[in-house]
């Protein structure tokens, strides 16, 4: 180890500081980075033309080995594991937390609810502390018995249908694709308050899978964290935001700051290095100012996706940020919140460039209600194809 510093000094030493600074910047931003990250989705780096058809047709192919899995899951179910929705209802008559998933029919061969539900069963049978917590499934097609999937696992689990008389159709008429996406929310929303009288109820569409300590990070905010009186009242706690807007140049500027925290507090650490192992330059203000702006570029440059992913190392790194408009993927609310969020939908009506998030995003100002995003995301957005926006041939992650 002292070898290679020794060499590092020397030579460098007989170089003034301006051109190490250079140098230094040369070989992190022109070589060592376009070498590393080029293959990073979320990267200023990744190259698009190259490698994006690629990753996403081995995206879709590892989903459809996915879905082949999860139908094997629930055909080798052992009988006592899957209780029936009678016998959970006698268990638990009030939970304390309901996932309640949003599904409509999706391409059939990707089964995106079975995963969704199989991901969520196997954490609660794994859950020590999530004995009470129920899951819900909410079919909102038009024609309930085309969603497959539903179909197949109300044998299993709490079950409503929207639609589940064709007299229910009689009448039935919305302007646009979003305003019914608004109202089956709704149904499902109210429907799992009226049901189970949880304390909280995540909603979740049904192609977000959960990621493993799910439960964990929940508990853990809102049972234990200092804020969880003030999560209690927020009308929504996000649990995901697409990876590819959670750069720092992005329009949520309440990141900027964050942004220059880190560069101030990494780039402190590398000016207290570059003094230990260099001359004292003239203007230390200059070298800390240099490292600071050298390892914000690093972290935007990078991605700042990849360095949130870090903190999943314990629920406690988890962080709470003010929330950002997009998107619905997964919602917490609390009996109350939900409520209130309710009867605020009710005011609206959804279309084209002012969906359920939007609107859901605008009742914070108009109605003065705060809400807050998880970061890292506790959820994954599996599904390429949407429903609202019809089917793309070729989906792209990007």
């Amino acid at each position: 180890m002292v070898w290679w510093r020794s060499f590092i000094s020397l030579y460098c030493c007989r170089l003034n500081a301006p051109f190490q600074l250079f140098l230094f910047t040369v070989v992190t931003f022109g070589i060592a980075l376009p070498v590393v990250c080029h293959r990073l989705l979320y990267s200023y780096y990744f190259m698009k033309d190259w490698y994006l058809s690629p990753m996403s047709h081995d995206f879709l192919k590892k989903n459809l080995k996915e879905a082949q899995d999860t139908v094997q899951y629930f055909q080798q179910m052992p009988p006592e594991i899957l209780q029936s929705p009678k016998t959970q209802d006698e268990l638990f008559p009030k939970p304390w937390l309901v996932v309640t998933v949003v599904t409509v029919q999706r391409k059939a061969e990707y089964h995106y609810l079975m995963q969704v539900v199989s991901k969520f069963h196997q954490l609660l049978q794994n859950c020590s502390q999530c004995g009470s917590n129920r899951i819900l499934l909410c079919n909102v097609q038009e024609e309930p018995e085309h969603n497959e999937d539903a179909r197949v696992l109300k044998k299993f689990f709490p079950t409503i249908a929207r639609f589940k008389d064709p007299k229910d159709l009689l009448g039935f008429k919305v302007n646009s694709q979003f305003e019914k996406e608004k109202q089956d929310y709704q149904y499902c929303m109210n429907n799992t308050l009226s049901r189970f009288d949880p304390k909280y109820v995540l909603m979740v569409e049904d192609d977000a899978v959960p990621e493993d300590d799910i439960f964990d990070v929940l508990h853990h905010l809102l049972t234990q964290r200092k804020s969880k009186t003030k999560l209690e009242n927020a009308l929504y706690i996000k649990l995901f935001h697409p990876e590819r807007l959670q750069r720092y140049i992005n329009p949520e500027p309440m990141r900027i700051l964050e942004w220059i925290g880190v560069g101030m507090s990494v780039g402190s650490l590398l000016t207290f290095l570059y003094l230990k192992m260099f001359s004292k330059p003239e203007k230390l203000w200059q070298l800390f100012l240099y490292f600071m702006i050298y390892i914000m570029l690093l972290v935007e440059l990078v991605g700042r996706h990849y360095f949130l992913e870090l903190r999943r190392l314990s629920p406690q790194f988890y962080s709470l940020v003010p929330v950002t408009e997009c998107c619905t993927q997964a919602m917490l609310f609390s009996a109350q919140s939900a409520q209130r969020a309710l009867g605020y939908l009710d005011t609206v009506q959804c279309q084209s460039g002012f969906a359920k998030d939007t609107a859901l995003y605008s009742f914070l100002r108009e109605r003065h209600e705060y809400a807050f995003v998880v970061e890292p995301n506790l959820v994954r957005h599996i599904g390429l194809f949407s429903t609202l926006r019809g089917l793309t041939i070729d989906p792209k992650l990007l």
